[in-house]
């Protein structure tokens, strides 16, 4: 009886893992703050038919009416709240690649990569300048 359970205990989570990751990574994301490791912000992510990511921050923990000083273009002075992110990453490899991600609180704009981690509970979002190996990777969790 106990083998039973154990037995139906990990086909119970090894489905659920399994659901999360066909899920994707749309949804609505938690980020944390790399030195204050402190909820920053929830990025809404869509995911298109073709599989490309898009994210937009919905909600700002800290300073709700921030707005983007440092940016440029169209995006100077607009919030932060309601600001489209992350855009541009196509399916490739073992997560998401080719895309772009804007930093508001620098203005800067990056390469980003990204793929889903712990069954799908965690997204892994890498921002780097040239080659991935030159940048950092948040870790955002899923709401």
């Amino acid at each position: 009886m106990k083998t039973l359970t154990q037995l139906a205990t990990v086909t119970a989570l090894l489905l659920a893992s399994q659901a999360a990751l066909a899920a994707g990574a749309g949804g609505t994301w938690k980020t944390i703050d790399d030195e204050t490791k402190q909820a920053k912000a929830l990025v809404e992510i869509s995911e298109t038919a073709g599989g490309e990511l898009s994210g937009r921050i919905v909600k700002l923990f800290a300073n709700p009416d921030a707005v983007c000083d440092k940016c440029d273009g169209p995006l100077k002075g607009k919030p932060v709240v309601g600001m489209t992110i992350l855009t541009g990453l196509k399916k490739g490899g073992d997560g998401w690649e080719g895309g772009k991600i804007l930093d508001p609180k620098s203005g800067k704009v990056y390469s980003a990569k990204a793929k889903l981690a712990e069954a799908g509970k965690k997204l892994e979002v890498r921002g780097f300048i040239g080659m991935a190996l030159l940048g950092r990777t948040q870790t955002w969790e899923r709401q």
